[in-house]
């Protein structure tokens, strides 16, 4: 079965996915966008930003990478351009409400004052949190599913659900699962994690 484009483009390198996008390239604009959303979402929830305003945060940033990315001059840097430009966005989001005296907006986690850089604890663990889901997406579809199904819904899917929806035996969800997750742990000691 020949892979749809979508599916195809989000394997490529940010390199390949960078050059095409300056191409014009729709298809590797929404793979790109495919791969770093949750990136992005993930520093406006972290400050404490409601769930709307880092919806606002997230437009910004993909207006702010339509703009900039011409510019990157190196595509191996996208993900940390990224954490700057929605933390910049989170600043300038928080400035925009307290400038309207919105009570509801309240940073949970105050940068320094004067502070332009993301702070180097949120940088750390928002850095590993993509290299995990990078690797999530490079496991084969039927682990990627079954470690969605079991680890990243509320509530996890009992077994029986698992295997129905997978077309397995209910016994060997255990054995497969425990395949699926060396897998991804030899995908994370790959980019580093310990």
């Amino acid at each position: 079965m020949k892979p749809q484009p979508a599916a195809r483009e989000s394997s490529w390198p940010d390199e390949r996915l960078v050059q095409e996008c300056n191409k014009g390239n729709q298809a590797a604009w929404s793979a790109l966008i495919e791969k770093y959303k949750n990136l992005i979402f993930s520093i406006p929830i972290k400050f404490g930003l409601p769930r709307e305003d880092a919806a606002d945060v997230f437009q910004a940033v993909c207006v702010d990478l339509l703009v900039g990315l011409p510019r990157l001059r190196e595509p191996k840097a996208l993900p940390k351009w990224l954490m700057q430009t929605s933390f910049h966005q989170c600043l300038r989001h928080k400035k925009d409400r307290l400038s309207v005296s919105d009570e509801r907006f309240e940073v949970t986690e105050e940068p320094e004052s004067g502070s332009s850089e993301l702070p180097e604890e949120i940088l750390s663990q928002v850095q590993r949190e993509q290299s995990l889901r990078e690797a999530i997406a490079a496991l084969p579809p039927r682990c990627k599913r079954m470690v969605g199904m079991l680890f990243f819904e509320d509530p996890p899917r009992p077994y029986e659900e698992v295997a129905k929806e997978l077309k397995l035996a209910t016994g060997s969800i255990g054995f497969i699962r425990g395949r699926c997750l060396k897998k991804l742990r030899a995908l994370l000691e790959d980019k580093g994690f310990k």
